[in-house]
């Protein structure tokens, strides 16, 4: 549509042209997408936005991203009676202000944390086009396996990631910070990337968690499995 996109810190400069754009993209076309190619394995996908049942509330990020948005808080009641209905919720990151007049661009990554957050989710992954974090991105050989919260907040302060990793990590923080128990940078052109790090011990990609030591994510007493994730681990 000749509108040029213009980023700053890594977050879409969103104007009102621009939201409607986002809208027919994400809703429209990205959502629907996505929840056919799940569908074709089953009728176990559905798709939305945080528009529906007004599950991400937002704020204008500041006065120059006026129609991009920061979330404010999450209403995690739909999405766990589409969980507890065995659905996976497709979530395209389209969200509506505290007055339900305005729609904001919230970035994915962000939205994603939050999400991961407001329902207690055993992992937060994240699919880039890189294969995790590294110290340093010219040297493939410096990808780092695992690494803890606080050395992920001490990267995030130190002023050397790329601008698109900026999000994910803010968003890696929240979730954890929130007692996420384990997050994961992949790299989403992989094949079979999600298995080979899930299920192998070296993995594919970049893992964050709490703590050195940290092993809560296995602990199915304190994380229970919901319906969906119990029925794919039998």
């Amino acid at each position: 549509l000749d509108i040029e996109p213009k980023f700053v810190d890594g977050l879409r400069v969103t104007d009102e042209q621009t939201m409607e754009v986002v809208k027919m993209v994400l809703v429209g076309k990205v959502n629907t997408e996505l929840v056919g190619a799940m569908n074709r394995h089953g009728n176990i996908a559905v798709g939305l936005s945080g528009v529906d049942a007004s599950t991400v509330v937002a704020e204008p990020y500041d006065e120059e991203h006026i129609y991009a948005g920061r979330v404010t808080s999450v209403d995690s009641t739909y999405i766990k009676d589409l969980l507890s209905s065995d659905y996976i919720p497709v979530i395209a990151s389209v969200a509506t202000s505290e007055d339900r007049k305005t729609f904001y661009n919230v970035n994915a990554d962000a939205v994603a944390g939050e999400i991961a957050a407001a329902v207690g989710a055993h992992k937060i992954v994240f699919l880039s086009d890189v294969d995790g974090l590294y110290l340093d991105f010219n040297d493939k050989s410096s990808l780092i396996s695992r690494m803890t919260l606080s050395e992920a907040e001490e990267l995030a302060a130190s002023g050397t990631l790329s601008k698109g990793m900026i999000p994910k990590i803010s968003a890696i923080v929240k979730a954890l910070t929130s007692g996420v128990p384990r997050a994961h940078l992949l790299n989403g052109t992989t094949p079979h990337a999600l298995l080979l790090e899930m299920f192998t011990d070296q993995g594919v990609g970049t893992m964050i968690m709490p703590g050195e030591d940290d092993d809560t994510a296995d602990d199915f007493e304190t994380f229970p499995l919901g319906n969906l994730a119990a029925k794919l681990q039998e």
